[in-house]
């Protein structure tokens, strides 16, 4: 038999499966960025305008680090897309390794793989349909953003090459997740090492666009997703840098088919470490063991929000710089805030960080439904722990967790800014513009529970509820869409601080709501069957 027998079904299957993230995924990429450029084109529409704000950009150490420089001052598509660019090849990356973890390690660990094993179907199969729904999914995002692109104005050629760098180089972390997928036992240190993977490429490309003037740009090369930055969209279209990433994605890919063949079924090639037979203190009620279970990922994503908030904070003193475009000036202030340019961009960003919070919190609620399809959470009910008590453990995390990211990226942005401008005030300003997204973040997680409580299956509804409302935000006012449209999302209901008043009721009712969904969610799993 062909070890690659049944790919076909399992990829039909995968897409199945996918169906309703990978559709809602694409079209939010493609109308992020389209739509962000659009926009971009409307602010600067003079050569003027274009080299001053690109000129501020490249000038901006903080800036280059995050999404790398604008390799043509007077190219319209490369201000357009330098950061939504940036963001989206990472996004596409990020997509790939998860669809390739989760349909292959994650299959294999749960034992669905097995079952799939017995019937007609290769050792090589589920590796194979992970790696072409990966690359499927990068292509349609890719062929998306290029059409998006034409079609706002921009050139073709630079636009098909953006789109050919988000499929590229989601291919190759697409690879590097089978690599690691046939080096960890179980799922999570698979995706925890492909997205370390991922973190350093992004952190070696941040290092070398911001060392540039030094003479060190050289180090951008040294990063698949300097790779892509170097492929230049708009600025040069360096076709020949994505072959690059081409054949690196081939070879780690083939890599990845050779440690496939030396590993026993179920097993990694690393070897396990050993735990203690007896579990300690700290193990011996269901919140120490979602702790224990999520304190990883807490603590990943708490140091990426304090370092975002470094980054944020470091750039208040530049913000003037970035709008001396009336149009640009007025964009800004209608997004995020009322009066004051600085406070504006400060409170556009914190929304932005309060929306990724709500994200975390998603992530970690859904572990409940996670542990009940694996029928782990059986064995937990099984003893003395009720079925409320085991859901709070993972539902304090996520609320803990989220409130904390907050906290983490508020200090760490009030502080710098605080130290920049010498303006204690500031700080703490925007410490509380940056807690006042809490109430938002946790009505997000108030869904996911209720669907979890009460119609399981659809716990995916959590993801759609939080892609709208990242639509509203972001395009409503694009759009002219009307208050009480945009008023659906919870985060249209934050006090814009710093800049604007702060209310205490809509904090109030938010966390109301939240509170209701909570418990309307709790009611249901403790009626429902568990499975």
């Amino acid at each position: 038999m062909s070890s690659l027998v049944g790919t076909g079904a399992l990829v039909r299957l995968a897409l199945r499966r996918d169906r309703i993230i990978l559709a809602a995924f694409i079209v939010i990429l493609v109308v992020m960025v389209a739509a962000s450029a659009n926009a971009t084109i409307k602010l600067y529409p003079s050569l003027a305008s274009r080299l001053e704000v690109a000129a501020t950009i490249n000038d901006a150490t903080a800036t280059l680090a995050m999404y790398g420089p604008i390799h043509d001052d007077t190219s319209i598509g490369a201000l357009a897309t330098f950061k939504t660019g940036m963001l989206g090849a990472v996004a596409v990356a990020v997509l790939a390794l998860l669809i390739v973890i989760r349909h292959t390690r994650t299959e294999e660990e749960t034992g669905r793989l097995e079952l799939l094993g017995a019937t007609v179907v290769g050792r090589h199969a589920p590796l194979t349909a992970a790696l072409l729904v990966a690359g499927g999914a990068g292509l349609v995002s890719g062929v998306g953003t290029a059409v998006g692109l034409i079609a706002v104005g921009l050139p073709t050629a630079g636009s098909v090459v953006m789109g050919l760098g988000f499929v590229c180089l989601g291919i190759v972390f697409a690879a590097v997740a089978g690599v690691t997928a046939q080096l960890a036992r179980s799922a999570r240190p698979a995706a925890g090492m492909a997205g370390a993977a991922l973190g350093v490429a992004y952190l070696v490309r941040a290092i070398g666009d911001a060392s540039t003037a030094n003479g060190f740009g050289w180090i951008s090369w040294l990063s698949p997703v300097g790779w892509w930055q170097q492929s230049r969209p708009f600025a040069g279209n360096m076709w020949w840098v994505l072959a690059l990433m081409l054949v690196v994605a081939v070879a780690v890919s083939a890599l990845a088919y050779v440690l496939a063949a030396r590993r026993d079924f179920a097993a990694g090639l690393l070897p396990d470490r050993p735990g203690p037979a007896t579990a300690s203190a700290s193990l011996r009620s269901p919140l120490a063991l979602a702790w224990r279970l999520q304190r990883g990922s807490l603590f990943t994503w708490a140091a990426t929000f304090a370092t975002v908030g470094v980054v944020v904070g470091g750039l208040v003193s530049s913000v003037g710089n970035f709008a001396n475009n009336p149009q640009a000036r007025d964009f800004i202030i209608k997004l995020g805030g009322e009066h004051i340019l600085t406070d504006a961009y400060l409170a556009l960003e914190l929304g932005i960080m309060g929306i990724l919070a709500a994200v975390f919190g998603v992530r970690s609620v859904m572990r409940l439904r996670a542990e009940e399809s694996s029928l782990l959470a059986e064995p937990v009910l099984a003893t003395a722990v009720g079925r409320v008590r085991w859901a709070w453990s993972h539902l304090t995390v996520a609320l803990a967790g989220s409130a904390l990211l907050l906290v983490a990226v508020g200090c760490s942005a009030g502080l710098v800014s605080a130290l920049q401008l010498n303006d204690p005030g500031l700080g703490v300003r925007i410490l509380v513009g940056a807690l006042v997204q809490i109430p938002a973040a946790w009505s997000v997680i108030g869904i996911v529970v209720a669907a979890f409580g009460l119609v399981p299956r659809a716990i995916v509804i959590g993801w759609v509820a939080l892609l709208a409302f990242v639509l509203l935000g972001e395009f409503g006012p694009l759009f002219n869409l009307s208050q009480a449209v945009m008023n659906i999302s919870p985060f249209a209901h934050v006090p814009r601080i710093p800049g604007g008043a702060f209310a205490i009721a809509p904090m109030l009712w938010l966390t109301a709501i939240a509170a209701g969904l909570i418990v309307l969610g709790l009611g249901g799993f403790r009626r429902r069957d568990v499975g």
